[in-house]
């Protein structure tokens, strides 16, 4: 087991490391045993799947942010942990030729697949860029609408992220991000544990605590569009609990949800 109480660093050496073997590896990471086994499984429609390169879905989202959105023609699209290009490119599919999506993540590796995946699909208003969401290399304003897919949650300093997330933003711009959340109070070994940390369990915040502090940033309209319980599997939680804190976990009320939330930046006009 991961040591208890890892430093900031140290979650997104860990997180950049785990991204980058995934690029060259179709075993999944958001999933904290790697196998996909954690009630995250998300249901792509058929037009999703069309929209994307088959080596672009690594299966590491919790939801479909892009269904949630609201693209609109012309309209620049900022994915953040774009990851192979999943997402980033539905939206480019949304936003039509006129429109742009720039993806940032933090693994070298996993920007360059999804340049490789942008070149074979033959997208040209699809660009990806390292960053770290804590300190967005990207302008003032300068897109309408931010996206991620279970990305935020793997972000120790989630305050910063979110308002870099509204720096970038124009004034009246939106964001939809799937993530990960609990209700109630986790057990202090999911909670800590690095494994889990980037199998997008143990960074999860709690969920009115996720929507406090995005309207504490200055968002606006801040709601859960969709919900869905995730099922941690009985012998992982036997692995880092122990068999009598793991039943005691599923007495309780304390639960990991994966949800897509959505809200806005208000227009300078607004008060």
């Amino acid at each position: 087991m991961a040591s208890a109480d890892p430093s900031p660093d140290a979650l997104k050496s860990t997180v950049r490391d785990k991204y980058a073997a995934l690029a060259t590896d179709d075993d999944s990471c958001c999933g904290p045993s790697g196998d996909g086994e954690t009630g995250l499984d998300v249901d792509m429609s058929e037009e999703y799947s069309e929209a994307i390169a088959a080596d672009a879905d690594l299966d590491l989202g919790c939801g479909r942010p892009t269904d949630h959105a609201d693209l609109q023609p012309g309209e620049h699209v900022l994915d953040l942990g774009s990851g192979a290009g999943m997402d980033a490119f539905v939206a480019r599919r949304d936003v039509g030729p006129d429109g742009h999506v720039h993806g940032v993540d933090l693994a070298e590796e996993m920007v360059e697949k999804a340049r490789a995946n942008a070149s074979t699909m033959g997208y040209d208003n699809v660009t990806f860029g390292v960053g770290d969401i804590e300190d967005l290399p990207a302008e003032r304003g300068a897109f309408d609408v931010v996206l991620s897919n279970c990305v935020l949650n793997l972000v120790p300093d989630k305050r910063a992220a979110f308002a870099q997330m509204h720096r970038a933003l124009r004034p009246g711009g939106r964001f939809s991000v799937s993530d990960v959340v609990h209700v109630g109070t986790l057990p202090p070994a999911l909670r800590e544990a690095a494994e889990l940390y980037v199998g997008c369990v143990a960074g999860a915040m709690e969920r009115n605590a996720y929507l406090d502090r995005l309207r504490e940033v200055g968002f606006t309209d801040v709601r859960v569009a969709t919900e869905k319980t995730i099922s941690l599997p009985n012998d992982l939680l036997a692995e880092h609990l122990g068999n009598g804190q793991a039943s005691a976990f599923r007495a309780g009320d304390a639960a990991l949800q994966s949800v897509t939330v959505v809200g806005r930046r208000p227009s300078f006009d607004e008060s």
